[in-house]
């Protein structure tokens, strides 16, 4: 009996002292629900958050790999669109104003991006937009960077 009150002590013990609490670091913490091991463990969480619970006008960062070059959106502002992959394997669609910021010329499938914009939330997975300066100084400036460039 000695024996299995000790082994349910340490057992407690053990799981009190492995548990993540509320100052554990992000590494030993869930993901949270809807959110990949693999996102939560890169920047692209907050996308996978935003896209888990279909949010939109959500200003976010980071990076992915281009998986396919569309053809640009002349209607209205003209924009240059493309799609990128994350590591999380989520893809985005790019919308970037190119009538505002200039072209991101040389662009190509499999190049990697770094962007801070708007996320907008669609059931394909998400569009970026706002990738470029508001001349009005309205709203957060946005940015893509390719190949050591910023384009904004």
């Amino acid at each position: 009996m000695k024996t299995l009150l000790l082994i349910a002590a340490l057992a407690a013990a053990a799981y009190f002292a492995l548990a993540p609490g509320p100052d554990a670091p992000e590494s030993r913490k869930a993901a949270p629900p809807g959110v990949s091991l693999a996102a939560r463990d890169s920047n692209d969480a907050a996308i996978e958050h935003a896209f888990a619970n279909r949010l939109g006008s959500q200003l976010v960062e980071g990076r992915g790999t281009v998986v396919k070059i569309l053809a640009d959106d002349n209607s209205g502002s003209r924009h240059q669109r493309f799609i990128v992959r994350l590591d999380s394997g989520r893809t985005l669609l790019m919308s970037h104003n190119i009538d505002l910021a200039p072209r991101i010329d040389g662009l190509r499938t499999g190049d990697t991006v770094a962007f801070y914009g708007e996320y907008e939330w669609n059931p394909k997975g998400g569009v970026i937009h706002w990738t470029h300066h508001d001349p009005q100084g309205r709203h957060p400036a946005g940015w893509i960077r390719h190949d050591g460039r910023i384009y904004q």
